[in-house]
Protein backbone atom coordinates (compact mmCIF):
# COMPACT_ATOMS: atom_id res chain seq x y z
CA UNK A 1 0.00 0.00 0.00
CA UNK A 2 1.26 3.59 -0.69
CA UNK A 3 0.50 5.80 2.17
CA UNK A 4 1.26 9.93 1.93
CA UNK A 5 2.36 12.18 4.72
CA UNK A 6 0.82 15.44 5.75
CA UNK A 7 2.46 16.90 8.64
CA UNK A 8 4.18 14.85 11.10
CA UNK A 9 3.94 14.12 15.01
CA UNK A 10 6.00 11.34 16.66
CA UNK A 11 2.87 9.00 16.69
CA UNK A 12 2.80 9.94 12.74
CA UNK A 13 6.44 9.10 12.30
CA UNK A 14 5.75 5.77 14.12
CA UNK A 15 3.40 4.90 12.17
CA UNK A 16 5.17 5.80 8.93
CA UNK A 17 8.44 3.93 10.21
CA UNK A 18 6.29 0.76 10.75
CA UNK A 19 5.12 1.18 7.06
CA UNK A 20 8.28 0.96 6.20
CA UNK A 21 9.47 -2.02 7.80
CA UNK A 22 6.24 -3.78 6.66
CA UNK A 23 7.17 -3.23 3.20
CA UNK A 24 4.27 -0.36 2.15
CA UNK A 25 5.45 2.39 0.51
CA UNK A 26 5.41 5.96 2.53
CA UNK A 27 5.17 9.02 0.16
CA UNK A 28 4.14 11.73 -1.18
CA UNK A 29 5.08 13.56 1.77
CA UNK A 30 4.65 17.34 2.62
CA UNK A 31 5.10 19.50 4.90
CA UNK A 32 7.76 17.24 6.96
CA UNK A 33 11.30 18.11 8.79
CA UNK A 34 14.74 18.15 7.74
CA UNK A 35 15.97 16.00 10.46
CA UNK A 36 14.11 12.02 9.59
CA UNK A 37 14.67 8.92 10.94
CA UNK A 38 17.31 7.34 8.75
CA UNK A 39 14.40 4.99 7.86
CA UNK A 40 12.63 7.49 6.25
CA UNK A 41 15.24 9.40 4.80
CA UNK A 42 14.44 8.40 1.22
CA UNK A 43 10.51 9.66 0.91
CA UNK A 44 8.93 11.16 -1.34
CA UNK A 45 9.07 14.51 -0.54
CA UNK A 46 7.15 17.08 -2.05
CA UNK A 47 6.69 20.73 -1.61
CA UNK A 48 4.14 21.53 0.49
CA UNK A 49 1.95 24.26 -1.70
CA UNK A 50 1.04 20.89 -3.64
CA UNK A 51 -0.35 19.00 -1.13
CA UNK A 52 -4.13 18.44 -3.27
CA UNK A 53 -1.93 15.44 -4.67
CA UNK A 54 -2.55 13.59 -1.64
CA UNK A 55 -6.74 13.91 -3.05
CA UNK A 56 -5.73 11.67 -5.94
CA UNK A 57 -6.09 7.90 -5.01
CA UNK A 58 -3.72 7.15 -7.77
CA UNK A 59 -1.03 8.83 -5.83
CA UNK A 60 -1.41 7.11 -2.31
CA UNK A 61 -4.25 4.63 -0.43
CA UNK A 62 -4.08 6.42 2.68
CA UNK A 63 -2.74 9.38 4.54
CA UNK A 64 -1.27 10.38 7.67
CA UNK A 65 -1.46 13.58 9.11
CA UNK A 66 0.51 15.32 11.85
CA UNK A 67 -0.16 17.22 14.49
CA UNK A 68 3.07 19.22 14.94
CA UNK A 69 2.85 23.12 14.07
CA UNK A 70 -0.81 22.77 13.43
CA UNK A 71 -2.94 26.05 12.11
CA UNK A 72 -5.84 26.82 10.61
CA UNK A 73 -4.53 26.02 6.63
CA UNK A 74 -4.00 22.70 8.39
CA UNK A 75 -7.51 21.76 9.71
CA UNK A 76 -9.02 23.25 6.30
CA UNK A 77 -6.49 20.67 4.33
CA UNK A 78 -8.21 17.83 6.47
CA UNK A 79 -11.77 19.17 6.32
CA UNK A 80 -10.86 18.71 2.15
CA UNK A 81 -9.34 15.49 2.64
CA UNK A 82 -12.67 14.11 4.37
CA UNK A 83 -14.97 15.21 1.64
CA UNK A 84 -12.85 13.93 -0.95
CA UNK A 85 -13.63 10.68 0.56
CA UNK A 86 -9.67 10.02 1.89
CA UNK A 87 -8.87 7.14 4.75
CA UNK A 88 -6.88 8.90 7.33
CA UNK A 89 -4.86 8.94 10.19
CA UNK A 90 -4.41 11.53 12.17
CA UNK A 91 -2.41 12.75 15.33
CA UNK A 92 -4.31 13.29 18.44
CA UNK A 93 -5.23 15.66 19.90
CA UNK A 94 -5.60 17.32 16.10
CA UNK A 95 -6.57 20.92 17.39
CA UNK A 96 -8.08 21.57 20.65
CA UNK A 97 -11.00 23.10 19.08
CA UNK A 98 -14.50 21.52 19.86
CA UNK A 99 -16.27 22.90 17.09
CA UNK A 100 -13.61 21.96 14.67
CA UNK A 101 -13.89 18.29 15.90
CA UNK A 102 -17.89 18.86 15.73
CA UNK A 103 -18.04 20.13 12.61
CA UNK A 104 -15.68 17.42 10.94
CA UNK A 105 -18.07 14.72 12.63
CA UNK A 106 -20.58 16.07 10.62
CA UNK A 107 -18.97 16.18 7.41
CA UNK A 108 -18.39 12.51 7.97
CA UNK A 109 -21.70 11.81 8.25
CA UNK A 110 -22.08 12.72 4.43
CA UNK A 111 -19.01 11.60 3.28
CA UNK A 112 -17.25 7.53 2.51
CA UNK A 113 -14.13 9.33 4.25
CA UNK A 114 -12.40 7.24 7.28
CA UNK A 115 -10.62 9.10 9.98
CA UNK A 116 -8.87 7.27 12.55
CA UNK A 117 -7.18 9.23 15.55
CA UNK A 118 -4.09 8.01 16.96
CA UNK A 119 -6.03 6.59 20.57
CA UNK A 120 -4.29 2.82 20.63
CA UNK A 121 -3.55 2.74 24.59
CA UNK A 122 -7.26 2.22 25.13
CA UNK A 123 -7.08 -1.54 23.31
CA UNK A 124 -4.18 -2.34 25.67
CA UNK A 125 -4.87 -5.53 27.23
CA UNK A 126 -4.27 -4.52 30.54
CA UNK A 127 -6.98 -2.10 30.02
CA UNK A 128 -9.91 -4.21 29.16
CA UNK A 129 -8.54 -5.66 32.59
CA UNK A 130 -9.60 -2.51 34.35
CA UNK A 131 -12.74 -1.82 32.39
CA UNK A 132 -13.33 -5.66 34.28
CA UNK A 133 -12.86 -4.76 37.49
CA UNK A 134 -14.85 -1.52 37.55
CA UNK A 135 -18.14 -3.44 35.80
CA UNK A 136 -17.51 -5.92 38.13
CA UNK A 137 -17.34 -3.38 40.88
CA UNK A 138 -20.45 -1.73 39.94
CA UNK A 139 -22.68 -4.42 39.51
CA UNK A 140 -21.71 -5.21 42.79
CA UNK A 141 -19.36 -8.59 43.16
CA UNK A 142 -16.08 -7.03 42.87
CA UNK A 143 -13.03 -8.65 44.24
CA UNK A 144 -11.88 -5.64 45.82
CA UNK A 145 -14.79 -4.25 47.14
CA UNK A 146 -16.77 -1.42 45.76
CA UNK A 147 -14.61 1.61 43.85
CA UNK A 148 -13.25 4.44 46.01
CA UNK A 149 -11.63 6.42 43.23
CA UNK A 150 -10.34 6.06 39.94
CA UNK A 151 -6.27 8.43 40.05
CA UNK A 152 -4.64 9.19 36.82
CA UNK A 153 -0.68 10.57 37.23
CA UNK A 154 0.67 11.56 34.02
CA UNK A 155 4.38 12.54 34.10
CA UNK A 156 5.72 15.02 31.13
CA UNK A 157 8.56 17.14 30.76
CA UNK A 158 6.67 19.90 28.99
CA UNK A 159 3.77 21.26 31.48
CA UNK A 160 2.88 24.82 29.61
CA UNK A 161 -0.97 24.60 28.54
CA UNK A 162 -0.92 23.28 25.28
CA UNK A 163 1.05 20.19 26.71
CA UNK A 164 -0.92 19.58 29.68
CA UNK A 165 -4.72 19.80 28.06
CA UNK A 166 -3.05 17.61 24.88
CA UNK A 167 -1.88 15.26 27.62
CA UNK A 168 -5.43 15.43 29.01
CA UNK A 169 -7.06 14.84 25.86
CA UNK A 170 -5.21 11.24 25.31
CA UNK A 171 -6.27 10.32 28.85
CA UNK A 172 -9.54 11.64 28.54
CA UNK A 173 -9.88 8.55 25.93
CA UNK A 174 -8.93 5.71 28.91
CA UNK A 175 -11.11 7.53 30.96
CA UNK A 176 -14.33 7.36 28.55
CA UNK A 177 -13.40 3.16 27.93
CA UNK A 178 -13.57 2.91 32.19
CA UNK A 179 -15.88 4.71 33.65
CA UNK A 180 -17.97 6.20 30.68
CA UNK A 181 -18.82 9.39 29.20
CA UNK A 182 -18.17 11.62 32.76
CA UNK A 183 -21.16 14.28 33.60
CA UNK A 184 -18.91 16.86 35.60
CA UNK A 185 -15.65 18.29 35.51
CA UNK A 186 -13.29 20.18 37.81
CA UNK A 187 -10.23 22.13 37.60
CA UNK A 188 -7.59 22.70 40.31
CA UNK A 189 -4.83 24.92 39.03
CA UNK A 190 -4.09 26.53 35.66
CA UNK A 191 -4.40 30.26 34.77
CA UNK A 192 -2.60 32.27 37.43
CA UNK A 193 -1.66 29.21 39.40
CA UNK A 194 0.37 27.81 36.69
CA UNK A 195 -0.40 24.67 34.25
CA UNK A 196 2.20 22.87 35.61
CA UNK A 197 0.31 21.59 39.01
CA UNK A 198 -3.34 21.51 37.12
CA UNK A 199 -5.38 18.32 38.65
CA UNK A 200 -8.64 17.92 37.18
CA UNK A 201 -11.22 15.89 38.92
CA UNK A 202 -14.55 14.00 36.94
CA UNK A 203 -17.21 12.24 37.78
CA UNK A 204 -19.08 9.29 35.68
CA UNK A 205 -22.62 8.24 35.56
CA UNK A 206 -21.89 5.46 37.66
CA UNK A 207 -20.98 8.14 40.48
CA UNK A 208 -17.17 6.80 40.31
CA UNK A 209 -14.59 9.44 41.33
CA UNK A 210 -11.55 10.25 38.94
CA UNK A 211 -8.90 12.27 39.55
CA UNK A 212 -6.32 13.49 37.03
CA UNK A 213 -3.22 15.22 37.51
CA UNK A 214 -0.50 16.08 35.45
CA UNK A 215 3.44 15.65 37.01
CA UNK A 216 7.19 16.71 36.21
CA UNK A 217 8.88 13.60 34.60
CA UNK A 218 11.86 13.28 32.54
CA UNK A 219 9.38 10.96 30.28
CA UNK A 220 5.85 10.81 29.26
CA UNK A 221 4.85 7.57 31.36
CA UNK A 222 1.49 6.91 32.58
CA UNK A 223 0.33 5.79 35.84
CA UNK A 224 -3.13 4.55 36.18
CA UNK A 225 -4.52 3.47 39.70
CA UNK A 226 -7.96 1.95 40.78
CA UNK A 227 -8.50 2.14 44.19
CA UNK A 228 -11.25 0.28 45.76
CA UNK A 229 -12.61 -0.95 49.65
CA UNK A 230 -10.42 -3.78 49.94
CA UNK A 231 -6.85 -3.11 47.66
CA UNK A 232 -5.88 -0.68 44.54
CA UNK A 233 -4.52 -1.85 41.03
CA UNK A 234 -1.78 0.14 39.76
CA UNK A 235 -1.17 -0.14 36.24
CA UNK A 236 2.94 2.21 34.88
CA UNK A 237 2.40 2.98 31.32
CA UNK A 238 5.77 3.62 29.58
CA UNK A 239 7.07 6.32 27.33
CA UNK A 240 3.85 7.24 24.69
CA UNK A 241 2.54 3.48 25.20
CA UNK A 242 5.13 1.81 23.60
CA UNK A 243 7.22 -1.24 25.28
CA UNK A 244 6.35 -3.24 28.56
CA UNK A 245 3.27 -2.34 30.75
CA UNK A 246 3.82 -3.84 34.43
CA UNK A 247 0.68 -3.70 36.74
CA UNK A 248 1.14 -4.09 40.46
CA UNK A 249 -1.69 -5.57 43.11
CA UNK A 250 -2.62 -4.62 47.03
CA UNK A 251 -5.35 -6.26 48.41
CA UNK A 252 -6.19 -6.89 52.35
CA UNK A 253 -7.41 -10.56 51.46
CA UNK A 254 -6.58 -13.27 49.23
CA UNK A 255 -8.42 -12.06 45.83
CA UNK A 256 -5.68 -13.41 43.81
CA UNK A 257 -8.62 -16.43 41.94
CA UNK A 258 -10.82 -13.84 41.49
CA UNK A 259 -8.77 -10.90 40.22
CA UNK A 260 -9.02 -11.16 36.29
CA UNK A 261 -6.14 -12.40 33.99
CA UNK A 262 -3.34 -9.75 35.33
CA UNK A 263 0.17 -10.88 34.67
CA UNK A 264 2.62 -8.83 36.01
CA UNK A 265 3.44 -7.40 32.57
CA UNK A 266 2.65 -8.00 29.41
CA UNK A 267 4.96 -8.40 25.92
CA UNK A 268 6.04 -5.40 24.39
CA UNK A 269 3.10 -3.10 22.90
CA UNK A 270 3.79 -1.03 19.82
CA UNK A 271 0.92 1.55 18.86
CA UNK A 272 2.39 2.25 15.78
CA UNK A 273 1.46 -1.49 14.32
CA UNK A 274 -1.87 -1.20 15.72
CA UNK A 275 -2.99 1.70 14.19
CA UNK A 276 -1.23 0.84 10.91
CA UNK A 277 -3.05 -2.01 11.32
CA UNK A 278 -6.24 0.00 11.93
CA UNK A 279 -5.62 1.94 8.51
CA UNK A 280 -5.29 -0.49 6.47
CA UNK A 281 -8.44 -2.79 7.23
CA UNK A 282 -10.39 1.18 6.29
CA UNK A 283 -9.04 1.44 3.45
CA UNK A 284 -9.84 -2.32 2.38
CA UNK A 285 -13.44 -1.41 3.05
CA UNK A 286 -13.62 -3.51 7.14
CA UNK A 287 -15.31 -1.27 9.25
CA UNK A 288 -16.04 -3.62 11.63
CA UNK A 289 -13.81 -1.69 15.09
CA UNK A 290 -15.46 -4.30 17.45
CA UNK A 291 -14.50 -6.87 19.61
CA UNK A 292 -15.60 -9.88 22.25
CA UNK A 293 -12.65 -9.91 23.27
CA UNK A 294 -11.03 -6.16 23.80
CA UNK A 295 -11.75 -2.71 23.49
CA UNK A 296 -13.07 -1.05 19.97
CA UNK A 297 -10.81 0.84 18.43
CA UNK A 298 -11.69 4.93 18.61
CA UNK A 299 -13.73 6.25 16.31
CA UNK A 300 -13.53 10.11 15.55
CA UNK A 301 -16.95 11.07 17.57
CA UNK A 302 -14.59 9.49 20.40
CA UNK A 303 -11.81 12.05 19.82
CA UNK A 304 -14.43 14.74 19.48
CA UNK A 305 -15.66 13.66 23.36
CA UNK A 306 -11.89 14.30 24.55
CA UNK A 307 -11.29 17.56 22.47
CA UNK A 308 -14.53 18.58 24.37
CA UNK A 309 -13.61 17.61 27.71
CA UNK A 310 -9.86 19.31 26.88
CA UNK A 311 -11.09 22.54 26.30
CA UNK A 312 -13.64 22.47 29.13
CA UNK A 313 -11.00 22.64 31.52
CA UNK A 314 -9.47 26.27 30.35
CA UNK A 315 -13.58 27.22 31.15
CA UNK A 316 -13.45 25.57 34.49
CA UNK A 317 -10.17 27.13 36.00
CA UNK A 318 -11.50 30.92 34.59
CA UNK A 319 -14.79 30.20 36.43
CA UNK A 320 -13.24 28.61 39.67
CA UNK A 321 -16.50 25.83 39.47
CA UNK A 322 -17.07 22.61 38.26
CA UNK A 323 -19.08 22.34 34.99
CA UNK A 324 -21.91 19.95 33.91
CA UNK A 325 -21.33 17.86 31.07
CA UNK A 326 -24.08 17.26 28.85
CA UNK A 327 -22.78 14.73 26.16
CA UNK A 328 -24.64 16.54 23.24
CA UNK A 329 -25.14 15.15 19.99
CA UNK A 330 -23.50 17.62 17.45
CA UNK A 331 -25.57 17.01 13.64
CA UNK A 332 -27.06 19.06 10.82
CA UNK A 333 -30.42 18.74 12.52
CA UNK A 334 -29.19 19.77 16.02
CA UNK A 335 -27.10 22.71 14.10
CA UNK A 336 -30.83 23.68 12.16
CA UNK A 337 -32.94 23.70 15.64
CA UNK A 338 -30.44 25.55 17.17
CA UNK A 339 -30.02 28.11 14.43
CA UNK A 340 -33.95 28.20 14.07
CA UNK A 341 -34.09 29.25 17.91
CA UNK A 342 -31.69 31.99 17.47
CA UNK A 343 -34.09 33.07 14.30
CA UNK A 344 -37.30 33.09 16.39
CA UNK A 345 -35.88 34.83 18.98
CA UNK A 346 -33.99 37.51 16.58
CA UNK A 347 -38.01 37.31 15.12
CA UNK A 348 -39.61 38.40 18.52
CA UNK A 349 -37.24 41.38 18.98
CA UNK A 350 -37.65 42.67 15.23
CA UNK A 351 -41.53 42.85 16.14
CA UNK A 352 -41.15 44.36 19.38
CA UNK A 353 -39.55 46.97 17.57
CA UNK A 354 -41.83 47.19 14.97
CA UNK A 355 -44.48 47.24 16.53
CA UNK A 356 -42.99 50.18 18.78
CA UNK A 357 -41.72 52.23 15.60
CA UNK A 358 -45.78 51.44 14.00
CA UNK A 359 -47.24 53.19 17.15
CA UNK A 360 -44.43 56.36 17.03
CA UNK A 361 -44.72 56.92 13.64
CA UNK A 362 -48.93 56.37 13.72
CA UNK A 363 -49.14 58.50 16.41
CA UNK A 364 -47.07 61.33 14.66
CA UNK A 365 -48.49 60.69 11.90
CA UNK A 366 -52.09 61.57 12.87
CA UNK A 367 -51.40 64.31 15.19
CA UNK A 368 -50.00 65.77 12.12
CA UNK A 369 -52.67 64.46 9.28
CA UNK A 370 -50.02 62.56 7.31
CA UNK A 371 -52.57 60.05 5.47
CA UNK A 372 -49.52 57.97 4.02
CA UNK A 373 -47.68 57.29 7.16
CA UNK A 374 -51.07 56.60 9.03
CA UNK A 375 -51.60 53.71 6.42
CA UNK A 376 -47.60 52.78 6.41
CA UNK A 377 -48.58 52.25 10.26
CA UNK A 378 -51.44 50.23 10.20
CA UNK A 379 -49.24 47.79 7.89
CA UNK A 380 -47.50 46.53 11.02
CA UNK A 381 -49.76 43.28 11.83
CA UNK A 382 -49.44 41.98 8.16
CA UNK A 383 -45.52 42.65 7.90
CA UNK A 384 -45.22 40.35 11.52
CA UNK A 385 -48.27 37.57 10.67
CA UNK A 386 -46.02 36.99 6.97
CA UNK A 387 -42.68 36.75 8.59
CA UNK A 388 -43.91 34.26 11.41
CA UNK A 389 -45.87 32.43 8.67
CA UNK A 390 -42.14 31.83 6.80
CA UNK A 391 -40.86 31.21 10.04
CA UNK A 392 -42.99 28.27 10.58
CA UNK A 393 -42.52 27.28 6.84
CA UNK A 394 -38.61 26.79 7.48
CA UNK A 395 -39.63 24.61 10.38
CA UNK A 396 -40.95 21.71 7.79
CA UNK A 397 -37.69 21.40 6.31
CA UNK A 398 -35.95 18.69 8.75
CA UNK A 399 -39.39 16.72 7.60
CA UNK A 400 -38.14 16.94 3.78
CA UNK A 401 -34.57 15.74 4.80
CA UNK A 402 -33.51 11.85 4.85
CA UNK A 403 -33.18 11.32 8.52
CA UNK A 404 -29.74 10.96 10.04
CA UNK A 405 -29.20 7.10 11.81
CA UNK A 406 -27.91 7.71 15.15
CA UNK A 407 -24.29 7.91 15.82
CA UNK A 408 -23.00 6.34 18.66
CA UNK A 409 -19.08 6.46 20.19
CA UNK A 410 -16.82 3.39 20.68
CA UNK A 411 -17.52 2.82 24.38
CA UNK A 412 -21.54 2.85 24.01
CA UNK A 413 -21.53 -0.84 22.45
CA UNK A 414 -19.37 -2.21 24.45
CA UNK A 415 -20.82 -0.72 28.19
CA UNK A 416 -23.87 -2.56 27.10
CA UNK A 417 -22.64 -6.01 26.80
CA UNK A 418 -21.04 -5.72 30.17
CA UNK A 419 -22.71 -8.18 32.26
Amino acid sequence: MKIGILGCDDDILAVAIAAVEQGHTVGPAYDLPEDLPPSLSSIDRQPREQWQGLLEEELCSAVLVGIDGWTEHRAEQVRTLVQAGRSILIGHPASLSMLWAYELDMILADSKAMVIPALATRQHPFVYSLKTVVEQSIAGNGPLGPIESLQIERQQPNRDQDSVLGGFACDADIIRVLIGDPSRLMALGGGDAGWANLAVGLSGPDQISVRWQVAKGQLQKLIIQLICERGRLSVYVPERARGIWTVTQQTDVDTSDLLPTFPSETLSFNPADLLLNQLIKAVEGNTNNHSDLFIPQATWADAARTIELAETIPRSVKKGRGIDLHQEEFSELGTFRGTMASLGCGIIMIGLFILFLATLVGGVARAAGWTFGERLAAIWPYVILTTLILFLVLQLLPFLLPKEPRKTDSTEPSRRQNP
